[in-house]
């Protein structure tokens, strides 16, 4: 098997999915709903990557190296139209952090992802959206003194620093809040219905 070509492989399909959104930043287009182009590249990528953890396991430091472990991490965190291999992942993850050979950090925010899909409380506050005042803000959390204690474990900043940071890049950005936030929710709510996160 050889490792080498196929954490390669594995920063390619990360290196296309960052270049894609570069170009989305540049035109405006991020924040029009889950954009077509970026929807296909997302798939595509899990489908390869897919294969490789078929093939050789969860790609751990150990294997593949921590640029493309955290590659696949980037990967699996954007394959958000396969609920199943998501959450497989997740397993895999939580696996390879507690034998040292993956960032718990990346854990975290696939933890969080899968929670915020499926309706649920995130516990680290990674993942945010567009609230009715037209602010990113972190999706439904528990307890700020227990996020922030539970981000302070894994190195994470506050997540007041997180928001200020988060809205700042936004900013810098260029992003705007949907027009319809109502409508938005909406389409968000039916979207995790099709693909398979809610019922």
């Amino acid at each position: 098997m050889d490792f080498k070509s196929i954490a390669e492989n594995i920063i390619d399909l990360k290196n296309a999915d960052l270049e894609l959104r570069d170009k989305l930043v540049q035109n405006g287009q991020l924040t029009e709903g889950y954009n077509e182009e970026m929807k296909e590249l997302h798939n595509r990528n899990a489908k390869i990557l897919s294969g490789i953890i078929d093939a050789i396991g969860y790609p751990t430091i150990d294997k593949v190296g921590s640029e493309a472990n955290e590659a696949t991490w980037l990967i699996i965190q954007h394959s958000i139209e396969q609920p199943a291999l998501m959450k497989k992942c997740a397993e895999l993850l939580e696996t390879a952090v507690k034998e040292n050979k993956a960032d718990p950090k990346n854990l975290a925010y696939l933890t969080d992802r899968i929670a915020v899909f499926e309706g649920k409380q995130q516990l680290y506050g990674t993942q945010f959206d567009w609230d009715a005042n037209g602010n990113l803000s972190p999706n439904h959390f528990d307890d700020l003194i227990k996020v922030n204690e539970r981000r302070n474990l894994i190195g994470l900043n506050t997540l007041q620093e997180q928001t200020e940071f988060i809205r700042r890049q936004a900013e810098d950005e260029n992003q705007l809040p949907p027009a319809d936030f109502g409508k938005r929710k909406q389409e968000v709510e039916e979207w995790k219905i099709t693909v398979g996160w809610t019922k």
